[in-house]
């Protein structure tokens, strides 16, 4: 088994939150894999960064998740830990980074981020941010 650690965050303006949207069409919150050297609050500002260009602001860890999947081959599990900081940015632009696999990357009212989120554990990431802002 192979074990990978990413970080990233809820990145909220105001009363709205930055979700990207990849090519097949799912919504979900910016994130990636840690680099060598690289702690996991650095990794989730570059990444947010990367992927959408938004600088964001730490301001509380949110903590993290846990689940398997299978590499890209197909032929081994992937153990992945996700930690999740709340993050808030100081305007709404953002870029989506194609290369990234991103068509789209906006900022969303928090009353709608809920039934546009891909995945169960980053719904429940959001759930959490929610009651602290």
């Amino acid at each position: 088994m192979i074990e990978e650690v990413s970080a990233g965050g809820v990145v909220v303006f105001k009363n709205t939150i930055l979700l990207l949207k990849k090519f097949n069409g799912d919504w979900v919150l910016p994130k990636g894999r840690t680099e060598k050297n690289e702690d996991i609050r650095e990794t989730a500002l570059r990444e947010v960064f990367e992927e959408s260009g938004v600088k964001a602001e730490i301001k509380k860890y949110l903590g993290m998740v846990h689940y398997t999947y299978k590499n890209i081959k197909g032929d081994e599990i992937v153990y992945k830990t996700v930690h999740w900081y709340l993050m808030e940015a100081n305007n709404m632009i953002a870029f989506p980074q194609k290369r990234e696999g991103f068509i789209e990357a906006t900022f969303v009212h928090i009353d709608k981020v809920q039934e546009l989120i891909k995945y169960e554990d980053e719904r429940k990431i959001v759930d959490k941010a929610l009651m602290l802002i």
